[in-house]
């Protein structure tokens, strides 16, 4: 199974079945972002990466140690919006590795999927 069919399934799911707000995670080589997104009306509710100038202090850290502190940065941006249920949407990636570190970091933020 390629990474576009994995994505297609996972957010097909998400969207049909789930009336929650959508924790969309995308992983590049170097960086990581996390965004709450509102299908409903197609926009972003809260959002993190670590490109953002509080993150890019902490380049010595590992990327678990960086993925840990995403996820509670977007729990904690998303519980000041009012958002607690999500939907997480891993995408294409396999729930392992650092995007488990972030999702297990939001959980422990606050944030309930």
């Amino acid at each position: 199974m390629n990474k576009l069919d994995r994505k297609n399934r996972t957010r097909f799911k998400l969207k049909k079945v789930s009336s929650r707000k959508r924790l969309s995670v995308f992983r590049s080589n170097n960086h990581l972002y996390a965004q709450i997104i509102n299908d409903e009306q197609g926009t972003t509710l809260a959002c993190v990466s670590s490109l953002e100038k509080s993150f890019q202090n902490k380049k010595n850290k590992s990327k678990k140690e960086l993925a840990e502190d995403l996820g509670k940065e977007i729990a904690k941006r998303s519980i000041k919006n009012g958002i607690k249920e999500v939907a997480f949407d891993k995408g294409k990636y396999k729930y392992h590795g650092i995007i488990k570190i972030l999702a297990d970091a939001a959980r422990a933020g606050g944030l309930d999927f």
